[in-house]
């Protein structure tokens, strides 16, 4: 054995270990873009309250508010509509700066 013969197997092992490094790169590639379970919640703001309809709605008479109130708009409260300071949490996690939505009356 020569010097010769021990240079084109460090060759062929170097072909071996890049082509399993692109395998395995495009097989991770793929598996998230396609079978990661998280791929569908991403995007979405609303991820548990009334489901089942196609579009959440709340409406409130501006004589029932009283003098103030305070509204979710994190998505994220367990008393939704109504805010629960779970924005907060959210804000932290996310680096997101949501707030909620506060209404109240003019002082006269």
């Amino acid at each position: 054995m020569g010097l010769g013969s021990n240079s084109s197997v460090r060759v062929e092992w170097v072909a071996a270990i890049s082509l399993a490094a692109g395998a395995a790169a495009v097989g991770y590639l793929a598996y998230t873009r396609f079978f990661s379970k998280d791929k569908c919640c991403k995007a979405m703001v609303n991820l548990h309250i009334q489901k089942d309809n196609p579009k959440v709605v709340h409406a409130f008479d501006m004589e029932d508010l009283g003098d103030k109130a305070v509204y979710c708009r994190c998505w994220r409260s367990k008393k939704f509509p109504l805010c629960d300071g779970s924005h907060t949490k959210h804000n932290d996690e996310t680096g997101d700066n949501v707030g909620p939505l506060i209404i109240k009356r003019k002082e006269a």
